[in-house]
Parts: C-alpha cells; structure tokens; sequence
C-alpha cells in the first residue's frame, strides 16, 4: 500500500476508535512526525506507555538482539528472558511470583481470577464478590470492564459477570459498608487514571487495606498505568505505605512492547496449579528481553528522582498559564501522570483543548471529557517541556477565542 491517510481506516478499520486526522510515522524521544514531516511534543506517550520515548536505544538493541536469537516457543518451555525479567521484579518489589501477559486488561484478568481462585481454595465458593470503584478502569475484557466502575463501557455486552461491587473511591466509609466476609478482593488504581488522575488520601489506602485484613479479603492494585516510574517510584504502592497482595503492571512495563505482568506473593500464587491458567505469548522472549531493557533504563536513581521535578515544573508553568486563561480549577496526579481539571466554564470540552494543541504541535491526552491528561516520556528533557506547554498554551489561546 502506497499511500494511507485517515480515511483508510474508515475504510479498512472496525470503527470503535475515531483516530486524530495527523498519522504520525516516526519517532524519536519525545518527539514525534507526522505523514506531512510536521514535528510534535509528545505529552501523551501513548497514553502512559513511552516511559523512556520513542525507539530508545537500549530497547532498540534488545528487540534486535533477540530477534535474532529466539521469538516464541510457547509456555511447554520457559525461557531466559521471562525468568530474567521476573527476577528483576521480584528483587524490586513485594512480589515472590510473576505471571506474563501480553496487556493490562490480560494481567488483570489474571488478578481477578487468581483472587476468586485463592478465596475458593482457602475459604469455600460463596467467598467469591470483588468490590471495586466508580470511575475505574481495569481493561477491556467482559471481566475486567466490569470490575471498572464506568457503565458507558459495559452498555450492550450484558448480561455481564455477576459477584462484583462497586463504591465511591476515596469514600472509607462507603467501603465499609460494602464489604464483608463474602468478599473475595477489593479491586483499585493506587491512582484513578481514566477517571481523571484522582489520587486518594493516604488514609483511605491505609483504610482499604484494614478491611481487606479484618475480612480475609485480598488487596489487588491495578498499576497498569501508575507503574515502572511513572509516579517517581517504581510503582505508586511505594508511596503509600500499603503493600498489595496482587499488582498488575503493563503499558510502561514494555515502553512500548506489548507485555503485562501479575505480581503477587508465594502465599496466593499456590492457587494457580498447573492447569488452572495460561496465555499463548504471555512470558514471550521478545517481549521480555525489551521489558527488561526498560526495566534497568527506569530503575536508576538518576531517572526516578527526576520525576517529581518534572510533576513539579510542569505545575508551575500550567499554574502560571491559568492566570492568564482561567481554564482550570486544578492541576492533580503525580509524578509524571499528571490531569489540569477543567474550570466550570469550560466542562466537557477537554477533546477541544487535546484538538487545539494538536494543531498547534503538541500531543496531550483526556480523562475524561473534563480533565487534560499528561503522560510524557520519564526522559523528556526540560526544553521538550518548554516546547510542549508552549503549544498548549497556544492551543488553549485558540479555544478561549472561541
């Protein structure tokens, strides 16, 4: 095919995603070129997924040396790359066991089926309800779109799964009341990413994880899109004080390759025998070998400390920009998953201000039809920042214009 533009994907594509008109083709760090040799700022890493940018050396040479040793043999083997990557997760977090999967939706499918799976074993078949929270998202899968707490993702797919709750996030109180000894997992983002970078009080995780003790309850965080780095530590748990018994880790996990992983502890993998669970690529050498290549690009000081100054500088510019636009009421997240919520004035209107900033040069993202996403590169340099607000800025000119 010679030539492709946005209307081939009218034509070729199933419609369920209305793409951008620009077709970007080419990469390199932070930034990004169109079809048309346009240049942008890429503030959206797609969507939490370009930790270190685009086509970072060090992912380059291990896709490439890989290629050229072994793709795929399928789970009858195991194989050094997976067993590589699993022993750098285990050395760095709370986890004992590992589980791969190719996405974030797959990694918490794994979650949610291991937890049922450890309260039938240990506790009988009626411990079996999740709760989980208005607003979240775990996946796209029947299971895990309705463990996410957003109806507009579930109309038309019922009858879906049954046994599953939700509650306010952030509300201890709300939790309380709905659990009990009937449940199995209480389901959560350590920071709500879809439902527009809702970052919880403290005490709140601390609570959850009270309950989930008092009532044999396992504690499952979903960092698909909080994890490797994104918020200055290698996972967002790391800030809280509160250990998981479940982590589903994905998006940056790859940096671009599709890989998800499921951590978990000794204790509750037991419930995983042979037999009970499996994916065909999940664990596959070339996703693995350019997993653990971003995994030791992330996991250095020098890079995870550098996230809280970038969340800290970009504030300061959108603060600064606000005084003269008016368009948000705050700026929220942390680290470098970051939301500007929109001011009153301008509710439901985040896709004008991600269009307008397009135009202008720069790639951002929504939460929602009421906040501005962010999710750069963990590398992007403090220049690239320059140019990408500066287009924002632009953009949001546009908009206020009218």
């Amino acid at each position: 095919m010679s030539q492709v533009s946005r209307d081939t994907f009218d034509q070729v594509m199933v419609p369920n995603y209305s793409p951008m008109q620009m077709v970007p083709v080419k990469g390199e760090g932070s930034r990004v070129w169109d079809s048309e040799g346009k240049e942008y700022i890429d503030f959206a890493g797609g969507i939490a997924v370009n930790a270190l940018g685009h086509c970072h050396p060090a992912m380059v040479n291990a896709l490439t040396e890989q290629a050229q040793k072994l793709w795929h043999m399928s789970n009858v083997f195991t194989n050094e790359p997976a067993l590589s990557l699993a022993q750098k997760l285990i050395d760095t977090t709370f986890a004992e066991k590992v589980f791969f999967a190719n996405s974030g939706g797959e990694a918490n499918e794994a979650a949610f089926k291991l937890a049922r799976r450890y309260a039938s074993d240990n506790f009988g078949p009626e411990k079996h309800e999740i709760i989980a929270f208005y607003q979240g998202f775990h996946g796209r899968t029947l299971f895990t779109v309705s463990v996410g707490g957003q109806e507009k993702y579930t109309q038309g797919f019922e009858p879906l799964p049954g046994g599953i709750t939700h509650v306010e996030f952030n509300n201890l109180d709300a939790l309380k009341a709905a659990i009990s000894d009937k449940t199995c997992a209480v389901v959560m983002e350590p920071i709500q990413g879809e439902g527009g970078i809702i970052v919880p009080d403290d005490s709140f995780v601390k609570g959850v994880r009270e309950l989930c003790d008092q009532h044999n309850a396992l504690l499952v965080f979903d960092e698909v899109q909080t994890g490797m780095g994104r918020t200055g530590e290698l996972y967002a748990y790391m800030h809280t004080g509160v250990t998981p018994d479940i982590l589903s880790s994905a998006k940056s996990l790859g940096g671009g390759f599709p890989i998800g992983a499921m951590l978990t502890t000794e204790k509750v993998a037991k419930s995983f025998v042979v037999g009970t669970h499996g994916s065909t690529y999940g664990g596959n050498p070339l996703g693995c070998a350019v997993a653990a290549a971003v995994f030791d690009e992330i996991n250095k000081p020098e890079v995870l400390e550098q996230v809280a100054k970038k969340h800290q500088y970009i504030s300061e510019k959108l603060m600064a920009m606000n005084e003269r636009f008016g368009v948000f009421k705050e700026v929220r997240g942390r680290g470098l998953l970051m939301g500007a919520a929109l001011s009153d004035a301008y509710q439901g209107r985040a896709r004008d201000f991600m269009n307008a900033t397009l135009a202008e040069g720069a790639l951002i993202l929504m939460a929602g039809p009421n906040v501005l996403r962010m999710a750069p590169s963990l590398l992007i340099s403090e220049q690239e920042i320059d140019a990408g607000l500066a287009a924002l800025e632009r953009g949001i000119e546009k908009v206020v214009a009218g």
